[in-house]
């Protein structure tokens, strides 16, 4: 396989220790809601560090999204990273904050899944902020599942390639006004753990809900995501107005249908890389920041598309190729360039931290490996 492979992500940089624990509420796919939960944790001695893959289940859904036979790629898969594990605290014990943490709720791209955004997530919480990474239901995740009420018997639902003789462009319309149905959702739900209303969440052992009461801030609430879950989070802005803004990594602005972008109400951050952007898109996240002086745009210099992912931190050779998972930026620096403009965005936004003003630099563009807008002498599209 290319060389031994493993997950080295890098550690917490801020100043709490990240706990993490799975989430699913309700029984039903339409109104039910997973995702992994990443917070601000009491450190305790031996903690068990959890798989980044967490099922075999998830090795098949990546054989499908990139095209190969499930018979063979699902299991080479597993031998490869299915032992690879994320320096998080599993269940660790939630630390309470009489002020409040700021909510974000994060979207995943096509493809992926609830645990693949690890590294950009366990920043932020480091930073003192409680994320919760969505694991979408309308079959854009490589794969997921929910819990029947009869025996909590597990449905799966696999990765849908669009519908021959459809469009593509109204299957995904349909399918990022669902995503983005769940990211107002999922707002929702914290606003009922906020008012003290008992939600069960329906995993075996869950993590309880209720340690939350009184320690998130959800006038400070934002939406954050990668490619389709970039788009996502723009599209959340308009379904729900407790989302202050949004912070969209390389976002694939094609689902989205123009006449929404005039309903757009809240500042955007469109954090891209290099490699993945059209001219077309890039049109399309300016005529909101024409509407809106504080929406912004920058680009990574070096990135590729998945350098926002965790693909970009796995060691060895060859499934970081098969995911084209590598730009010439250290992927150490991408993820610190990402972390820092999304944070200094937030404290814009959300009034938190005063420190994140430090790195205001990044959100117009100035610093090493970043510019603003785009680059497209320098793609390769």
């Amino acid at each position: 396989m290319g060389g031994e492979q493993s997950l080295a992500l890098p550690p917490e940089k801020g100043p709490h220790r990240v706990g993490c624990a799975d989430v699913m509420v309700g029984h039903t796919q339409q109104q039910g809601l997973f995702f992994r939960l990443f917070y601000p944790c009491v450190p305790r001695d031996g903690a068990e560090r959890l798989l980044w893959i967490p099922r075999y289940e998830y090795c098949s859904g990546l054989a499908d999204v990139s095209g190969h036979s499930r018979r063979w790629c699902a299991p080479l898969l597993s031998i490869a990273v299915g032992s690879c594990r994320v320096p998080l605290s599993w269940k660790a014990p939630f630390k309470t904050c009489s002020s409040g943490y700021p909510l974000i709720i994060f979207s995943h791209g096509l493809g992926a899944f609830r645990t693949v955004y690890s590294s950009v997530c366990m920043q932020m919480a480091s930073w003192g902020f409680v994320v919760a990474a969505l694991e979408h239901r309308d079959s854009s995740a490589a794969m997921t599942y929910f819990c029947t009420a009869e025996a909590v018997r597990e449905q799966w639902i696999p990765h849908q390639q669009v519908p021959q003789g459809q469009k593509e462009f109204y299957f995904r319309n349909n399918q990022v006004h669902h995503r983005a149905n769940e990211c107002a959702r999922a707002l929702q739900l914290f606003r009922a753990v906020s008012s003290g209303k008992s939600i069960p969440n329906i995993l075996p052992q869950g993590f309880d809900l209720s340690v939350l009461k009184d320690s998130i801030d959800l006038a400070k609430a934002a939406v954050m995501g990668h490619s389709f879950g970039g788009v996502t989070a723009v599209l959340a802005l308009v379904k729900e107005s407790g989302f202050r803004c949004a912070v969209a990594l390389d976002a694939w602005m094609f689902p989205l249908e123009n006449v929404l972008y005039p309903e757009v109400p809240k500042p955007v951050f469109f954090i891209n890389t290099e490699k993945f952007q059209t001219p077309e898109s890039v049109a399309k996240m300016k005529r909101l920041s024409s509407r809106n002086s504080q929406t912004k745009i920058i680009t990574i210099l070096g990135s590729v598309h998945q350098s926002q992912t965790d693909f970009a931190f796995l060691t060895g050779k060859l499934i970081p190729r098969v995911f084209n998972a590598r730009g010439t930026l250290d992927p150490h620096k991408c993820l610190d360039i990402t972390t820092q403009a999304a944070l200094a965005f937030l404290h814009r936004h959300l009034d938190v931290r005063e420190e994140f003003a430090r790195w205001d630099h990044l959100l117009e563009g100035i610093g090493d490996s970043v510019i603003p807008e785009a680059p497209f002498r320098l793609s390769n599209l």
